[in-house]
C-alpha cells in the first residue's frame, strides 16, 4: 500500500530546509565561493559575538555536524583567512575559534544572499502570512526546545 506523507509537518519542514540549504550553497559557492556550511560558521561565530570564543568542539554542537567535519572547515577557513585558532588559555588541547576582520564582507554578502534567497522563497505569501509563518514557527521552535530539554509537554 503506498502512503504519502508530504503534508505532515516533519516532512515538510525537513523537505522546505533541505531545498533552501540546497538552493542557499550553491548561490553562495557561485557569488562569494563559500559553502553553505562555511556561511553557517561564520554565523554562529558572529552570533555568539565576542563573548568567551567558540571551540571547535562547540561549534561542531551549534552546527550539528562532526568534529571531524568542523575541523576540515577550520582548516580551509583559516588558510582563506577567515577564521583564526587559538590554543584555550584554560586547556590547550582546546582550540578556540575566532573571527578575523575579513570575514565581515564574506559575512555580509552571506546574509545579502540569504535576503535575496527568502524575498523570492517568500514572494508566495502576502506580508501578513510571512509574519504569521515567522511566528508561527517560532513558536513551534520553543515547544521542540522545551521537549528536547525535558520541560516539554507530553501527549
Amino acid at each position: 500500500m503506498k502512503r504519502d506523507f508530504t503534508q505532515r509537518f516533519g516532512f515538510l519542514v525537513k523537505s522546505v530546509g533541505k531545498l533552501y540549504s540546497e538552493e542557499f550553497d550553491r548561490l553562495s559557492r557561485e557569488r562569494i565561493g563559500l559553502s553553505s556550511a562555511q556561511c553557517r560558521l561564520l554565523g554562529a561565530l558572529a552570533m555568539h559575538g565576542d563573548e568567551e570564543p567558540l571551540s571547535q568542539a562547540e561549534l561542531a554542537q551549534r552546527l550539528d555536524l562532526t568534529p571531524m567535519a568542523v575541523a576540515g572547515l577550520c582548516d580551509r577557513m583559516t588558510a582563506a583567512g577567515w577564521i583564526r585558532r587559538e590554543p584555550s588559555p584554560r586547556d590547550r588541547r582546546v582550540n578556540n575559534i575566532l573571527l578575523q576582520p575579513s570575514a565581515e564582507k564574506a559575512l555580509d554578502a552571506a546574509l545579502s544572499i540569504s535576503d535575496g534567497l527568502n524575498a523570492r522563497v517568500m514572494s508566495v505569501l502576502t506580508q501578513a502570512e510571512r509574519a504569521q509563518l515567522v511566528a508561527l514557527l517560532g513558536k513551534v521552535h520553543g515547544s521542540l526546545s522545551d521537549i528536547a530539554s525535558g520541560g516539554g509537554q507530553k501527549p
